[in-house]
């Protein structure tokens, strides 16, 4: 039986419909859809208004109890509950400071020496290298290597300016002199697969609703082309336009793991590790901390203190009295 035209909008879908009218990402859409599908279903899909500060809080209790998420995890919920509420029903909820919140646990930053980070490299093939480098080189965050696009590799400068990160904030960081040429190789196949997608009749890449309004042809030039395309093509699930869109985070992120395992290094060393030795390196080297902490794009300078309990100096920077 079809829908009748004047049927109301189903609740995620409203919940998709905000989402994308505030521009936050595929991923945040698709992180905020799951947790808000799994509040209601834990609640026997009661309807949200229908519904307070216990039911939130029994979730969140839930997670932490029964599921033992990390606190992170339990954030993350919760801002996916909280978005539902103030941006899709329009409910305030003046309750929210008195709901409980793990605290995320304060712990140092695995970070690797340079030697390590030199052995983790050479055990990667040549497109997870560079992309890895660049994590260590520019200390650039997983996603910002992924989502990184041709227009915004400065050669002649060298440095990379990194769009609309985390926090809805541009920043700039170095271009190591050391994978230039290897990068410039990347972008003359990225730049020859493009030329082969436009004369199949594809060759449009994914960007914001706002961007694709403003400039409604750069999707089919080279400069808005990611750097580390998909092998495929692909159908982009807003637009519907067939494109090839950026390799999957979860490659390189196995491909570390495995490296990690064969340099023979014993720490729990992941892709962020690499951001975190970026960092701790540039201290070590004598940058002040405000120009790492620009570099890293972290909000506050608080942030970036962490890496000062990590420096090669003992624990806190105090000289056992064995070695006295």
């Amino acid at each position: 039986m079809p829908k009748s035209p004047h049927r109301s909008p189903k609740l995620l879908d409203r919940v998709r419909e905000r989402i994308r009218l505030k521009h936050y990402s595929i991923r945040t859409e698709k992180t905020y859809i799951a947790w808000i599908r799994r509040f209601i279903l834990f609640h026997d899909k009661k309807h949200p208004k229908d519904m307070g500060k216990p039911e939130v809080e029994a979730f969140l209790t839930h997670l932490a109890v029964d599921r033992h998420v990390a606190a992170s995890t339990q954030n993350q919920a919760l801002n996916a509950v909280l978005f539902l509420y103030t941006e899709v029903l329009g409910i305030e909820l003046p309750w929210m400071d008195d709901v409980v919140r793990v605290k995320r646990p304060a712990r140092v930053p695995e970070v690797l020496s340079t030697a390590e980070v030199a052995r983790l490299l050479a055990q990667l093939d040549d497109n997870y290298r560079l992309m890895a480098s660049l994590l260590y080189g520019s200390g650039l965050r997983l996603m910002e290597a992924m989502r990184l696009r041709v227009k915004d590799v400065d050669f002649e400068y060298r440095q990379i300016v990194v769009r609309d990160a985390k926090g809805a904030k541009d920043r700039v960081t170095p271009l190591p002199v050391s994978i230039t040429e290897t990068l410039k190789a990347q972008i003359d196949r990225v730049a020859e697969q493009h030329r082969a997608d436009l004369s199949a009749g594809y060759g449009a890449v994914y960007l914001p609703i706002a961007l694709a309004t403003k400039y409604p042809n750069a999707q089919t030039e080279l400069a808005w082309q990611y750097v580390f395309p998909s092998s495929r093509l692909s159908v982009d699930t807003r637009s519907g336009r067939t494109g090839r869109h950026h390799l999957s985070e979860k490659g390189l992120q196995h491909a570390v793991k495995g490296a990690v395992k064969r340099a023979g290094i014993h720490k729990k060393a992941s892709c962020h590790t690499l951001r975190h030795s970026f960092a701790t390196h540039l201290l070590e080297r004598g940058n002040d901390i405000r120009t790492v902490q620009e570099l890293l794009g972290h909000k506050s300078v608080q942030t970036t203190m962490i890496y000062t309990q990590v420096l090669k100096h003992g624990g806190r920077g105090v000289v056992s009295p064995l070695d006295s």
